[in-house]
């Protein structure tokens, strides 16, 4: 038996989900069954199955041939990565063909493993657990957009509430309207009639999931330059989405500015997504759109998940594993939690249940940056942060967690950190990151990155509204100019008196 990496979580047994959809055939490994999985591996081919399904009733013949070609690689692929499991999901396309079922069959054959061929109810009910799973929490109504349907369906937190399955796919709608864009409009405006749940959920969030949506919004970053090219999460005003639609709706998107940020492959299907977008805000006036990279996948996994574990905190389960992974200890980041924590408070910064969550992360991932060279530590933790496959975090949240990490390593009053990541998160999640940054550049200078140390050290209040930094007497020796210096800087962005004290013995004030 190959051994397992060390760069990867060694109590993981990677498992597989192929997902046939009516465009694309997806080949997902992950690492193995967790809140936050990571992925082994990743690819898809646009086999288009369900083209032209409207005036045959069939499958597309060349794209079953091409499938099944594709479905031998994908299982050897799958059991080089070692998984033990496989599971393959079948969509829209595959249950309303004629042929469906022959090309199930074909296809079992290939893969040697049973398809689950989802109805339209239980790919709305596994596309709402993938929202679910990935936003903490979610509100509002979920739409999956593949190629051959249109699940919508009502989310408050984990409850799931009404939902319906429409007709409105991107291959499925061209082919109803024959390639005009003005009678797709119409389809898709008398099918949303149907959906009595988007009048009721006017001013809430509406989660965009499926690759035609999240094609659109990256063509929308491109085209807003927007800094932070992270999908999971990424929020259009009900403005700016209108004026955006708009132009996309006019079947011109070789004349969009940044339309080279968009597969060649996806293009065709962008004025179709617009134009169902367009229909959804008329009809529900939501407040604003959310990107979810999380859809039926994701929900099929969370739904393996005992229910301890679907309750766990998927941005602290990720930042815990980058933790063990890459820190010189996880402990110590534990440590770090508790002590920030109860510094807060000796200090009298308020939080949010979010920031809580947010500074919990950022521990634990202040020391993923370790191993490089002391002059990149700040703008790889940096890097590394923004862009992890995070859920459970918007994008200021992110901002927190990668300007936390940038500011220990690069100084608090270092201006020139990311302006660009800077730009995302407001003025009060600023101030706490650099406030938590100060905290960590003290006490890493009194703990060497080990545990143990943290639990020991005391804030105490002293005279003239002073606060002290007292270590006990076994720990007297750690007592000295550096820490005495960071604590100053602590001093000076929360513009309080403090003290470096050892228990008994000296002390300095630093303000």
């Amino acid at each position: 038996m190959i051994a397992v990496s060390q760069g990867r979580l060694q109590d993981r047994r990677p498992l597989s989900i192929i997902d046939i959809g009516s465009n694309s055939i997806r080949l997902v490994v992950y690492e193995g069954l967790a809140r936050s999985p990571s992925l082994l591996f990743n690819e898809k081919m646009l086999a288009g199955l369900g083209r032209g399904i409207v005036s045959t009733g069939k499958l597309d013949p060349e794209a079953v041939t091409r499938s099944m070609e594709e479905f031998r690689r994908f299982r050897a692929l799958s059991d080089q990565a070692g998984a033990e499991h496989i599971y393959v999901l079948a969509t829209a396309a595959a249950r309303e063909a004629v042929n469906g079922p022959d090309f199930i069959h074909r296809a079992e054959e290939v893969l040697k493993t049973e398809i689950r061929v989802l109805t339209g109810r239980q790919e709305a009910y596994y596309s709402a657990l993938g929202v679910i799973s990935g936003f903490h929490p979610a509100n509002g109504i979920a739409g999956d957009l593949g190629g051959g349907s249109l699940e919508l369906i009502d989310i408050n937190r984990e409850a799931i509430g009404d939902g319906i399955t429409l007709p409105l796919g991107g291959l499925r709608l061209q082919d109803m309207a024959k390639n005009s864009l003005v009678q797709a409009q119409k389809i898709a405006r008398q099918e949303l009639a149907r959906a009595k749940l988007l009048k009721g959920a006017q001013g809430r969030i509406f989660y965009a999931v499926g690759g035609t949506w999240r094609n659109l919004a990256r063509l929308h970053m491109e085209m807003t330059n927007y800094p932070l090219g992270i999908m999971h999460h990424y929020e259009i005003s009900a403005d700016s989405a209108q004026t955006f639609l708009r132009q996309v709706a006019k079947g011109e998107v070789e004349k969009v500015r940044g339309i080279e940020g968009v597969s060649k492959n996806r293009r065709s299907l962008l004025p179709y997504g617009a134009v169902v977008l367009q229909e959804i805000m008329a009809a529900m006036q939501p407040s604003k759109i959310i990107v979810s990279a999380q859809g039926v996948r994701e929900g099929f996994l969370y739904s393996l998940l005992d229910a301890e574990e679907q309750k766990a905190d998927p941005l602290i389960s990720a930042a815990e594993e980058l933790a063990l992974l890459r820190s010189r200890s996880v402990h110590h980041a534990h440590d770090l939690v508790e002590w920030t924590g109860k510094a807060f408070k000796a200090f009298g910064i308020d939080e949010t249940e979010d920031e809580t969550r947010y500074r919990h992360a950022a521990c634990l991932l202040a020391d993923i940056g370790w191993r490089a060279h002391p002059e990149y530590r700040g703008r790889q933790s940096l890097n590394i942060i923004a862009h992890a496959s995070f859920i459970g975090v918007d994008h200021p949240g992110r901002a927190y967690l990668a300007l936390a990490n940038a500011y220990r390593h690069d100084g608090i009053f270092n201006d020139g950190i990311a302006p660009e990541i800077k730009a995302l998160a407001p003025p009060r999640l600023l101030e706490r990151a650099r406030v938590l940054a100060a905290m960590m550049r003290v006490v890493y200078l009194l703990t060497a990155a080990m545990p143990g140390v943290m639990p020991r050290l005391r804030w105490e209040s002293r005279g003239n509204g002073a606060l002290a930094l007292v270590l006990p007497a076994s720990l007297s020796d750690l007592y000295g100019e550096r820490p005495a210096g960071r604590l100053a800087q602590l001093a000076r962005i929360t513009n309080r008196r403090l003290v470096l004290a050892v228990e008994g013995g000296p002390s300095v004030s630093v303000k």
